[in-house]
Protein backbone atom coordinates (compact mmCIF):
# COMPACT_ATOMS: atom_id res chain seq x y z
CA UNK A 1 0.00 0.00 0.00
CA UNK A 2 1.34 3.35 -1.12
CA UNK A 3 -1.67 5.49 -0.16
CA UNK A 4 -1.80 5.52 3.72
CA UNK A 5 -5.24 7.19 3.39
CA UNK A 6 -7.16 4.53 2.09
CA UNK A 7 -6.64 2.39 4.94
CA UNK A 8 -8.66 2.74 7.90
CA UNK A 9 -5.81 1.56 10.05
CA UNK A 10 -4.62 4.51 13.20
CA UNK A 11 -1.14 3.43 11.74
CA UNK A 12 0.13 2.31 8.40
CA UNK A 13 3.10 1.06 6.99
CA UNK A 14 4.42 1.97 3.38
CA UNK A 15 7.65 1.04 1.82
CA UNK A 16 9.54 2.73 -0.67
CA UNK A 17 12.46 1.05 -1.71
CA UNK A 18 14.75 0.68 1.45
CA UNK A 19 12.80 3.88 3.36
CA UNK A 20 10.05 2.70 5.49
CA UNK A 21 7.62 4.90 6.70
CA UNK A 22 5.02 5.01 9.36
CA UNK A 23 1.93 7.15 9.05
CA UNK A 24 -0.08 7.96 12.14
CA UNK A 25 -3.33 7.66 10.32
CA UNK A 26 -5.86 9.55 12.27
CA UNK A 27 -6.38 12.71 10.73
CA UNK A 28 -9.54 13.63 11.47
CA UNK A 29 -7.89 13.83 15.22
CA UNK A 30 -5.34 15.23 14.08
CA UNK A 31 -3.34 12.55 14.75
CA UNK A 32 -3.55 12.21 18.43
CA UNK A 33 -2.12 8.73 19.87
CA UNK A 34 -4.41 6.16 21.33
CA UNK A 35 -3.60 2.81 22.76
CA UNK A 36 -3.80 0.88 19.76
CA UNK A 37 -1.35 3.40 18.09
CA UNK A 38 1.32 3.21 20.57
CA UNK A 39 0.82 -1.05 20.29
CA UNK A 40 1.44 -0.46 17.00
CA UNK A 41 4.30 1.92 16.73
CA UNK A 42 6.17 -0.47 18.59
CA UNK A 43 5.13 -3.73 16.36
CA UNK A 44 6.30 -1.63 12.88
CA UNK A 45 9.26 -0.46 14.98
CA UNK A 46 10.32 -4.24 16.28
CA UNK A 47 9.12 -5.88 12.97
CA UNK A 48 11.75 -3.90 9.78
CA UNK A 49 12.79 -5.64 7.40
CA UNK A 50 16.03 -6.33 7.34
CA UNK A 51 16.88 -4.05 4.17
CA UNK A 52 15.35 -1.49 5.56
CA UNK A 53 17.92 1.60 5.08
CA UNK A 54 15.69 4.57 6.77
CA UNK A 55 12.82 4.56 9.12
CA UNK A 56 10.31 7.72 8.72
CA UNK A 57 7.71 8.93 11.24
CA UNK A 58 5.32 11.38 9.70
CA UNK A 59 1.10 12.11 10.23
CA UNK A 60 -1.38 11.61 7.34
CA UNK A 61 -2.77 15.23 6.64
CA UNK A 62 -1.84 18.46 7.91
CA UNK A 63 -0.74 17.22 11.59
CA UNK A 64 2.17 15.37 13.05
CA UNK A 65 0.87 13.99 15.98
CA UNK A 66 -1.27 16.47 18.51
CA UNK A 67 -0.79 14.32 21.64
CA UNK A 68 -2.25 11.43 23.30
CA UNK A 69 -6.00 11.61 22.79
CA UNK A 70 -7.21 11.85 26.03
CA UNK A 71 -10.97 10.36 25.74
CA UNK A 72 -9.01 7.08 24.99
CA UNK A 73 -6.18 6.87 27.75
CA UNK A 74 -6.62 4.06 29.80
CA UNK A 75 -5.94 0.01 30.33
CA UNK A 76 -7.46 -2.86 28.70
CA UNK A 77 -7.57 -6.20 30.73
CA UNK A 78 -3.65 -7.09 30.13
CA UNK A 79 -2.79 -4.40 28.48
CA UNK A 80 -1.15 -0.94 30.31
CA UNK A 81 -1.47 1.93 28.11
CA UNK A 82 1.62 3.32 30.59
CA UNK A 83 3.63 0.76 29.42
CA UNK A 84 2.31 0.62 26.14
CA UNK A 85 3.53 4.11 25.63
CA UNK A 86 6.47 3.05 26.94
CA UNK A 87 7.42 0.26 25.00
CA UNK A 88 6.37 2.25 21.53
CA UNK A 89 9.22 5.13 22.90
CA UNK A 90 11.63 2.40 24.02
CA UNK A 91 11.49 0.53 20.50
CA UNK A 92 11.86 3.46 18.23
CA UNK A 93 14.77 5.12 20.08
CA UNK A 94 16.23 1.57 19.49
CA UNK A 95 15.71 1.18 15.86
CA UNK A 96 19.24 0.42 14.75
CA UNK A 97 19.11 2.18 11.71
CA UNK A 98 18.62 5.94 10.86
CA UNK A 99 15.28 7.26 11.91
CA UNK A 100 13.60 11.12 10.82
CA UNK A 101 10.46 12.53 12.26
CA UNK A 102 8.78 14.54 9.47
CA UNK A 103 6.47 16.98 10.86
CA UNK A 104 4.05 19.25 10.12
CA UNK A 105 1.03 21.50 12.01
CA UNK A 106 0.58 20.13 15.57
CA UNK A 107 3.32 18.04 17.39
CA UNK A 108 2.88 18.02 21.02
CA UNK A 109 2.82 16.04 24.17
CA UNK A 110 3.11 12.77 22.65
CA UNK A 111 3.92 13.62 19.37
CA UNK A 112 6.92 15.46 20.86
CA UNK A 113 7.95 12.37 22.86
CA UNK A 114 7.90 10.21 19.21
CA UNK A 115 9.81 13.06 17.59
CA UNK A 116 12.71 13.27 20.24
CA UNK A 117 13.08 9.50 19.69
CA UNK A 118 13.87 9.70 16.33
CA UNK A 119 17.30 10.43 15.24
CA UNK A 120 16.90 13.46 13.34
CA UNK A 121 13.81 15.85 13.27
CA UNK A 122 12.45 17.46 9.95
CA UNK A 123 9.74 20.18 9.88
CA UNK A 124 8.23 22.49 7.76
CA UNK A 125 7.26 25.79 8.90
CA UNK A 126 3.45 25.17 9.54
CA UNK A 127 4.94 23.10 12.58
CA UNK A 128 4.07 24.05 16.17
CA UNK A 129 5.56 22.23 18.75
CA UNK A 130 4.37 21.50 23.04
CA UNK A 131 4.26 19.66 26.10
CA UNK A 132 1.50 20.22 27.79
CA UNK A 133 0.76 17.56 31.33
CA UNK A 134 0.64 21.24 32.63
CA UNK A 135 -2.30 22.39 31.43
CA UNK A 136 -4.10 19.25 32.45
CA UNK A 137 -2.41 18.63 35.94
CA UNK A 138 -0.26 15.10 35.01
CA UNK A 139 2.97 14.17 34.15
CA UNK A 140 5.03 13.82 31.19
CA UNK A 141 6.33 10.16 30.88
CA UNK A 142 9.64 9.71 32.52
CA UNK A 143 11.60 8.22 29.49
CA UNK A 144 10.31 10.89 27.16
CA UNK A 145 11.14 13.88 29.88
CA UNK A 146 14.91 12.18 29.95
CA UNK A 147 14.67 12.49 26.05
CA UNK A 148 14.02 16.08 26.25
CA UNK A 149 16.71 17.05 28.54
CA UNK A 150 19.21 15.05 26.59
CA UNK A 151 18.02 16.81 23.43
CA UNK A 152 17.62 20.28 24.48
CA UNK A 153 19.72 20.55 27.96
CA UNK A 154 17.89 21.13 31.59
CA UNK A 155 16.39 24.68 31.20
CA UNK A 156 14.80 24.64 28.03
CA UNK A 157 13.07 21.31 28.71
CA UNK A 158 11.95 22.87 32.35
CA UNK A 159 10.65 26.36 30.35
CA UNK A 160 8.60 23.76 28.16
CA UNK A 161 7.54 21.44 30.99
CA UNK A 162 6.25 24.24 33.16
CA UNK A 163 4.63 26.63 31.15
CA UNK A 164 2.81 24.25 28.41
CA UNK A 165 2.96 27.05 25.62
CA UNK A 166 3.58 26.18 22.13
CA UNK A 167 6.05 27.23 20.00
CA UNK A 168 7.19 27.71 15.91
CA UNK A 169 8.92 25.82 13.74
CA UNK A 170 11.15 28.70 14.29
CA UNK A 171 12.30 28.91 18.01
CA UNK A 172 12.18 24.95 17.77
CA UNK A 173 14.96 25.22 15.60
CA UNK A 174 16.87 27.58 17.71
CA UNK A 175 16.47 25.22 21.09
CA UNK A 176 17.76 22.60 19.06
CA UNK A 177 14.16 20.47 18.86
CA UNK A 178 14.05 19.98 15.22
CA UNK A 179 16.88 19.81 13.05
CA UNK A 180 16.03 21.70 9.85
CA UNK A 181 13.10 24.02 8.83
CA UNK A 182 11.78 23.92 5.10
CA UNK A 183 8.85 25.44 3.05
CA UNK A 184 5.88 22.97 3.23
CA UNK A 185 6.31 22.84 -0.65
CA UNK A 186 9.90 21.83 -0.48
CA UNK A 187 9.78 19.70 2.61
CA UNK A 188 8.80 16.43 0.69
CA UNK A 189 11.38 17.05 -1.88
CA UNK A 190 14.06 17.38 0.74
CA UNK A 191 13.11 14.40 2.54
CA UNK A 192 13.48 12.35 -0.89
CA UNK A 193 16.74 13.45 -1.45
CA UNK A 194 17.93 13.16 1.85
CA UNK A 195 16.69 9.51 2.01
CA UNK A 196 18.31 8.72 -1.06
CA UNK A 197 21.51 10.13 0.23
CA UNK A 198 21.40 8.13 3.52
CA UNK A 199 21.07 4.85 1.35
CA UNK A 200 23.93 5.82 -0.70
CA UNK A 201 26.34 5.46 2.57
CA UNK A 202 27.59 3.32 4.78
CA UNK A 203 24.85 0.97 6.73
CA UNK A 204 27.73 -0.36 8.74
CA UNK A 205 29.19 3.23 10.07
CA UNK A 206 25.42 4.43 10.20
CA UNK A 207 24.08 1.54 12.71
CA UNK A 208 27.88 1.60 14.90
CA UNK A 209 27.68 5.66 14.90
CA UNK A 210 23.89 5.22 16.09
CA UNK A 211 24.94 2.74 18.98
CA UNK A 212 27.85 5.26 19.98
CA UNK A 213 26.38 8.40 19.55
CA UNK A 214 23.67 7.01 22.08
CA UNK A 215 25.47 5.18 24.58
CA UNK A 216 27.37 9.17 25.13
CA UNK A 217 24.39 10.42 24.91
CA UNK A 218 22.39 8.44 27.99
CA UNK A 219 25.79 7.64 29.57
CA UNK A 220 28.54 9.79 29.00
CA UNK A 221 30.48 7.12 27.49
CA UNK A 222 30.97 3.74 25.03
CA UNK A 223 30.94 1.15 27.09
CA UNK A 224 34.01 -1.38 26.19
CA UNK A 225 32.13 -4.09 24.93
CA UNK A 226 30.31 -1.92 22.31
CA UNK A 227 34.01 -0.83 21.36
CA UNK A 228 35.33 -3.99 21.20
CA UNK A 229 31.76 -5.40 19.25
CA UNK A 230 32.76 -3.19 16.60
CA UNK A 231 36.40 -3.42 16.25
CA UNK A 232 35.41 -7.40 15.50
CA UNK A 233 33.08 -6.34 12.97
CA UNK A 234 34.86 -4.16 11.13
CA UNK A 235 37.01 -7.03 10.27
CA UNK A 236 34.57 -8.79 8.58
CA UNK A 237 32.68 -6.04 6.93
CA UNK A 238 33.30 -5.53 3.24
CA UNK A 239 31.89 -2.15 3.23
CA UNK A 240 35.86 -0.14 4.64
CA UNK A 241 37.73 -2.07 1.57
CA UNK A 242 34.56 -1.23 -1.17
CA UNK A 243 34.67 2.46 0.24
CA UNK A 244 38.35 2.90 -0.30
CA UNK A 245 38.17 0.93 -3.72
CA UNK A 246 35.47 3.15 -5.21
CA UNK A 247 37.46 6.36 -3.48
CA UNK A 248 40.76 5.34 -6.05
CA UNK A 249 38.53 4.12 -9.05
CA UNK A 250 36.61 7.25 -8.52
CA UNK A 251 33.33 5.69 -8.61
CA UNK A 252 30.54 5.42 -6.31
CA UNK A 253 30.65 2.99 -3.68
CA UNK A 254 28.20 0.09 -3.82
CA UNK A 255 28.07 -0.76 0.36
CA UNK A 256 26.51 -4.42 0.93
CA UNK A 257 26.99 -5.06 4.86
CA UNK A 258 23.66 -5.78 6.48
CA UNK A 259 23.31 -6.68 10.29
CA UNK A 260 23.19 -9.81 12.00
CA UNK A 261 20.29 -10.70 13.83
CA UNK A 262 21.36 -13.17 16.21
CA UNK A 263 18.57 -15.02 18.30
CA UNK A 264 19.77 -13.44 21.23
CA UNK A 265 21.00 -10.05 21.46
CA UNK A 266 22.31 -8.78 24.63
CA UNK A 267 23.02 -5.56 23.58
CA UNK A 268 19.45 -4.85 22.80
CA UNK A 269 17.84 -3.14 26.16
CA UNK A 270 14.68 -4.90 27.45
CA UNK A 271 11.45 -3.87 27.23
CA UNK A 272 10.47 -2.19 30.33
CA UNK A 273 7.69 -0.50 31.75
CA UNK A 274 7.94 2.80 32.77
CA UNK A 275 7.89 3.86 36.58
CA UNK A 276 4.51 4.89 37.61
CA UNK A 277 4.29 8.00 38.11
Amino acid sequence: MNDPTTSPDPLVVTRDGSTVTVWLNRPDKRNAMNLDMWLALEDACRSLDPDTRLLVVRGVGGDFCAGADLTSVGDRPGISYEASNGNAELALTTVPVPTIAFISGSCVGGGVQIAAACDLRICDTTARFGVTPAKFGIVYPPSATESLVRLLGVARTKRLLYSADLIDAAEALRIGLVDEIHEPHEAGEHLASFAKRLASRSLFTQVASKQMIDEVAATGTIPRPIIERWRIEIGSSPDAQEGISAFLEKRAPRFTWTPRRPAVDDSDPPRTEPPSV
